[in-house]
């Protein structure tokens, strides 16, 4: 069965508010802070863009909380309602590919799911409901 874990978006907070969130629950990161910088094609973002989070993770119990800023640079804005994602971790590709194409149907895809720079099998789409999803595939995750 895929699991869940929520997904949070930031307007340039996402560090500051995981090293409170970190602070409150206690343990460490998962991972290293991403930052937006390390991606291709963010040469042209101000500085300012550049180090916010691309990426950051925060074990509670067995579960991940994440999250990253938004990029006005790419055109993105932060307002209630798309700083969720429910992020689902599937066991396999196969179950990747289908809990995407079911519950993206109608909706907005944002990403397309395929292989991604860092590693994954990842997509990201708005359902006809307008819920926020991730889907990510990661091999050593679904161990």
């Amino acid at each position: 069965m895929a699991k869940l874990n929520p997904y949070l978006n930031f307007d340039g907070k996402a560090e500051e508010a995981f090293t409170f969130y970190k602070s409150v629950f206690g343990g460490e990161f998962h991972g290293e802070i991403h930052k937006m910088g390390n991606a291709p094609g963010t040469e042209n973002l101000s500085e300012e863009e550049k180090n916010r989070v691309m990426h950051i993770a925060l074990p509670i119990g067995n579960d991940l909380l994440m999250a990253s800023d938004i990029v006005p640079g790419f055109g993105q804005t932060l307002t209630v309602g798309n700083n969720n994602y429910v992020s689902i971790f599937p066991e396999s590709r196969d179950e990747a590919d289908r809990l995407f194409k079911g519950l993206s149907e109608g909706g907005n895809v944002e990403m397309p799911i395929e292989d991604q720079f860092w590693g994954d099998y990842f997509g990201s789409f708005q359902d006809k409901y307008g819920v926020h999803w991730m889907v990510n595939y990661n091999e050593e995750y679904s161990k």
